[in-house]
């Protein structure tokens, strides 16, 4: 038997579905792997699938002239996709690389196209979901443009500490946009206190 609570509790949480149409969804998922430092996609490649991350960590980031840019590391709980290039098929924009050992739950993006098929009212809770995460990355642009680095820091160590522990510091930085020397400057001077 498959081990999908967390993926159900999701889908159940975020979509307040009913119990018969969060197992039709599920089990339209399939596990998956993915070993640490494999691509879930590349830049440039197109984006054909969906995954919710059962256990394990995914960078989003991007090469620049000078450095590599994190936009965002994807942890357990979380669903994780090029969403430009799934929706509108087009070139992934972001490197979506393992940074530990994955297990995922994934669709492809011809089964979720025909998710409303599987739940009836599936177009209102797929804008619902959507409208939340812009919410979310709203949120994010707000605390990148308001909140001062040692703010940041903060709120990430607050809402999730094991990070801490388990991704290169220079892609925390990154992603929180300072430099690695203005992160190693805030964690030592957390540390000290």
């Amino acid at each position: 038997m498959r081990s999908n609570t967390s993926i159900q509790q999701y889908i159940q949480t975020y979509f307040g579905i009913t119990n018969d149409d969060v197992e039709k969804v599920v089990a339209l998922f399939e596990e998956t792997t993915l070993n640490k430092g494999e691509y879930f996609v590349k830049a440039g490649h197109y984006c054909d699938k969906l995954s919710f991350i059962n256990e394990g960590l995914i960078r989003v980031w991007l090469p620049s002239e000078s450095k590599e840019i994190t936009q965002w590391i994807s942890t357990s709980g979380y669903f994780v996709t090029d969403l430009s290039s799934m929706v509108f098929n087009t070139p992934a924009r972001w490197n979506l690389q393992a940074l530990t050992d994955c297990k995922l739950f994934t669709i492809t993006k011809e089964l979720y196209d025909s998710m409303n098929q599987v739940v009836n009212n599936w177009d209102e809770l797929e804008k619902l979901f959507i409208a939340k995460c812009f919410l979310t990355l709203e949120d994010r642009v707000f605390s990148h443009i308001s909140m001062s680095a040692d703010e940041r820091y903060n709120q990430l160590f607050e809402s999730n500490p094991a990070i801490f522990n388990q991704v290169p510091l220079q892609y925390l930085a990154s992603m929180l946009g300072m430099s690695a020397e203005t992160f190693s400057r805030i964690r030592s001077k957390k540390i000290q206190s």
